[in-house]
């Protein structure tokens, strides 16, 4: 094409016109081939000058190369996006380069740590079980051991005593100053003079100069000296245990007041209640295992409990069965549960607990008289109700309904007979509030300051051997010391 014609050519895609010229191209008459130009207008202004028409031309070309640079940037975007889809779905990979997410990779590497811990938690976990076997094996020979030297004790005491009577000669006549009744021992018939003659008298003392008149059924009828009175002070926390794990935030520790063997007054019993299906209870034989947290036994107990209200009492576990109003007694020794009964009416599984929560709606609880439950029903419109329960049957021997509303008070416990409650879980500085008086049938308010020091408690007892509050505030087993006075 001669160059004359390729300007115009440039002039006209240049013009303004051109934007809609159309370029033909056939043969002649004779054969020739020939270019036809169409455009809108026939006249133009003026032509652009050969250098912008190429200015433009390079425009347009780096227009279309950028243009062009997007779209691979988009189909490389796609491919990427179908090979993770091809992943996910499980779907053949379109080629060798595709692999899996760099996430995926992870993920799975997380996948196979989290399972291998897992195999290693439970081949620790059936290592402490055999270990569990063969301290229980250990135990059960050591009490036959215990058992073989105790009769061996007393037979050889037996033995002793018969000896002390074939070498002691007959007491002397009674001498005309000994009370009757009485009987006057004889000086040894030895030759060495440090033995001295020894004398036992028996005086008869009226009853009414011991026994005092108590009403019936209260603390200290019996003659005992219980050391019963009132509350009046309440000591600072004493921290013996911290629970290890997230399961210890809340829980209920106990000692038993009334032990019997094989157990004593030191051993300990610790329940975790966080959670649901709480069956274990751990054992501690000496204040040193509990402190430094190892049981010298694991209970599992044949049905969960709830709340933080079971205490031990003769030998026995006393817990309130989960969602149920079942109080149930196991007996610790032998494994087995003893008794059950529901407490007609009571409220259970959060209708009404403390104003903690945990599901405290029955509170079971021991006090110089025996044991005790704290509860409510629909009846009493939420307020505190009292029962004195037969600690083998778990009937409910007396019952008394009081005006404290017991979702207003964070917790409770009883005292020689009278119930006290504790204003606040949470507060630093939170009081003894209320007591009522089952042997008066009165309430009346107090101001005795408790210091939750770690701001939740959730348990507290009193253990009547002691004189002491048990308490477990936010994973802490805690101790307070109480001073009684003689009403």
């Amino acid at each position: 094409m001669p160059a004359v014609q390729l300007l115009l050519l440039g002039c006209l895609l240049w013009g303004e016109g051109a934007r809609s010229a159309q370029l033909r191209k056939a043969n002649d008459q004779s054969g020739r081939c020939q270019y036809t130009f169409s455009v809108a207008s026939p006249a133009e202004a003026s032509c652009p000058e050969q250098g912008q028409a190429m200015s433009a031309i390079q425009d347009l070309q780096r227009d279309s190369s950028s243009q062009r640079a997007d779209l691979e940037s988009t189909k490389a975007r796609l491919s990427s996006l179908e090979g993770l889809l091809r992943q996910l779905t499980g779907a053949p990979a379109a080629g060798p380069s595709e692999g899996p997410p760099r996430e995926l990779d992870t993920l799975m590497r997380e996948r196979e740590q989290l399972e291998s811990q897992a195999r290693e938690l439970e081949t620790a976990y059936g290592n402490l079980l055999r270990d569990k076997e063969v301290l229980e094996e250990e135990r059960r020979r050591l009490g036959a051991e215990n058992e073989d030297l105790a009769r061996r004790l007393e037979s050889s005491s037996q033995e002793i005593e018969r000896l002390r009577r074939g070498q002691c000669p007959q007491a002397r006549s009674t001498s005309p100053d000994v009370p009757p009744g009485s009987r006057e021992v004889s000086g040894w018939n030895l030759e060495n003079v440090d033995f001295q003659e020894l004398k036992s008298e028996l005086t008869a003392v009226p009853a009414s100069r011991i026994l005092k008149e108590r009403p019936p059924g209260h603390p200290g009828s019996d003659g005992a000296d219980t050391g019963c009175g009132e509350l009046v002070w309440v000591g600072e926390p004493v921290t013996l245990r911290t629970a290890e794990t997230i399961t210890g935030k809340y829980g209920v520790w106990m000692r038993d007041p009334k032990p019997v063997y094989p157990y004593t007054q030191e051993t300990t019993w610790r329940i975790d209640t966080v959670g649901t299906g709480i069956r274990q209870v751990l054992e501690y034989s000496l204040p040193s295992q509990f402190s430094q947290g190892y049981p010298s036994k694991v209970h599992v107990l044949p049905r969960p409990l709830e709340s933080t209200g079971a205490v031990v009492y003769g030998g026995s576990l006393y817990f309130q069965g989960a969602e149920s109003r079942t109080v149930v007694r196991y007996e610790l020794s032998t494994e087995t549960v003893k008794a059950e009964k529901d407490i007609p009416g009571a409220g259970y599984h959060g209708q009404f607990p403390y104003s903690w929560g945990g599901y405290t709606d029955i509170d079971l609880a021991v006090d110089e008289s025996g044991l005790w439950a704290i509860y409510s029903t629909e009846e009493a419109n939420g307020a505190i109700v009292l029962s004195k329960l037969n600690p083998e049957s778990l009937e409910r021997e007396q019952t008394w309904e009081t005006n404290i509303r017991k979702q207003s008070v964070a917790n409770a416990f009883v005292i020689c007979g009278t119930l006290y409650t504790v204003s606040s879980y949470a507060s630093p500085d939170a009081t003894v509030n209320f007591a009522y008086d089952t042997g008066t049938g009165s309430s009346k308010a107090l101001a005795i300051p408790f210091k939750n020091r770690y701001r939740y408690s959730s348990m507290i007892d009193y253990n009547p051997l002691g004189k002491k509050l048990f308490a477990w505030d936010n994973f802490n087993m805690v101790t307070y010391d109480v001073r009684l006075a003689e009403v």
